[in-house]
């Protein structure tokens, strides 16, 4: 199963994709970042994020799209625009035919550290150790990364949103 994790941001989408096989370890396949122009308005970011997750996908194929639940801390217009970032990633990764999976933030790092509320240090390291990198990944990379093996080890329960129908039938119009 391959699977891919995505940290989304309207300025710095993170991406991380891993493979998984029964008996065997995790299989680091591809990790880095989409980084958007701040000054370009919502749509023409959220553009091109969608772009290049799908450019990934079509890239790799992955069977999965995992990706962290939304938050509302105090900024209520930044988890707006968090919410159409991954709007536009999840309809992406559906056209493509993946599977569309959620987990909390301290569901995915527990998953790759034993401990829900792990610093992002502790996060990347362990990443890092987990797919046996030669370095940490940046932060945003680190973060996708946990997110898809969160999903590929099955160690937090998760909320399957909906299958991905095919393309045909997403792409079909009815009378």
């Amino acid at each position: 199963m391959k699977v891919l994790g995505v940290d989304p941001g309207t300025l710095v989408t993170g991406y991380g994709i891993v493979e998984f096989h029964a008996g065997a370890p995790a299989r680091h396949v591809a990790h880095g970042v989409v980084r958007t122009d701040p000054k370009a308005p919502l749509w023409e970011r959220l553009a091109q994020i969608a772009a290049a997750i799908g450019a990934l996908a079509t890239e790799h194929r992955p069977d999965a799209l995992s990706l962290e639940q939304c938050f509302v801390s105090k900024n209520v217009q930044s988890a707006l625009k968090l919410g159409h970032t991954r709007g536009a990633i999840m309809v992406t990764a559906t056209t493509l035919g993946a599977s569309i999976h959620e987990y909390t933030p301290g569901q995915i790092k527990s998953a790759v550290t034993g401990n829900g509320r792990a610093e992002k240090h502790q996060v990347a390291e362990m990443v890092r150790v987990i797919l046996g990198l030669p370095a940490a990944p940046a932060f945003d990379a680190a973060d996708a990364l946990a997110a898809a093996i969160c999903h590929g080890h099955g160690r937090a329960t998760h909320l399957t949103l909906r299958a991905a129908p095919s393309r045909a039938a997403a792409l079909r119009v009815s009378k």
